[in-house]
């Protein structure tokens, strides 16, 4: 019988990616997504689409609604920059906490599931800049879990964080989702899609996107509104 993990999907290519890591490596498949308040909540048909396509047991949309604060990019009235990944400072794309609210959320679903394991496709590489996307803060969340849950507290198995994405180049995830069998045409990684899903092709995500499947030297199925 599989053992269960959680997997925290939000139907970009790196998240899609992690769902089929977690199945090639013999697990059940519960994934999560959020319904945030995010300007792009196109992700979440790619999110049902890919969960559907990798075999997993369910798939929950949780709604909270970020818009309460705002403060970034994706959940205010602030526009998506388009000028070219810039790493020398946090970009208004940033989400104040999202990682850590998704991620307490997925710590409660694998406690009511009994289960250990915890994936999430963030990246510390190819990336925007994100402070909850590097390793220091998903081994200081990892210890915070094992002191915030019953199973750490009564000597069973600690939770497990699983990034496998973590030190990867996009070019690598490409080449590695594509080996598993992802679709990635039924994803999207765009912040400000059209009206009709198309990826704008200019937000960070997408140049980001772009440039992984050109390094990677394979056709890029993303469906770029005005844009080839």
């Amino acid at each position: 019988m599989s053992a269960d993990a959680v997997v925290l999907l939000s139907g970009g290519l790196d998240s899609a990616t992690v769902a089929a890591i977690a199945r090639r490596d013999g697990f059940a498949v519960h994934a999560v997504s959020f319904r945030y308040g995010q300007r792009h909540a196109v992700e979440l048909d790619a999110a049902a689409k890919v969960a559907s396509a990798v075999g997993a047991v369910e798939h929950r949309i949780v709604d909270i609604d970020l818009r309460a604060f705002g403060g970034s990019a994706l959940t205010a009235d602030i526009d998506v920059p388009k000028a070219g990944v810039d790493t020398s400072s946090i970009p208004v794309t940033y989400v104040p906490a999202r990682n850590t609210i998704f991620l307490s959320f997925a710590l409660a679903f694998a406690e009511v599931l009994g289960s250990d394991d915890i994936f999430i496709g963030v990246n510390a590489l190819d990336y925007s800049g994100y402070p909850d996307c590097r390793p220091e803060y998903l081994a200081a969340y990892q210890a915070m879990a094992r002191l915030a849950t019953k199973a750490g507290v009564e000597g069973g198995r600690p939770v497990q964080i699983h990034a496998p994405l973590i030190d990867r180049r996009k070019s690598e995830i490409v080449r590695l989702g594509v080996d598993l069998g992802v679709d990635y045409a039924i994803t999207i990684s765009c912040y400000d899609p059209s009206d009709d899903g198309g990826a704008c092709g200019e937000c960070d995500s997408c140049r980001l996107r772009r440039q992984g499947f050109a390094d990677a030297g394979i056709s890029d199925p993303t469906h770029y509104a005005g844009i080839r």
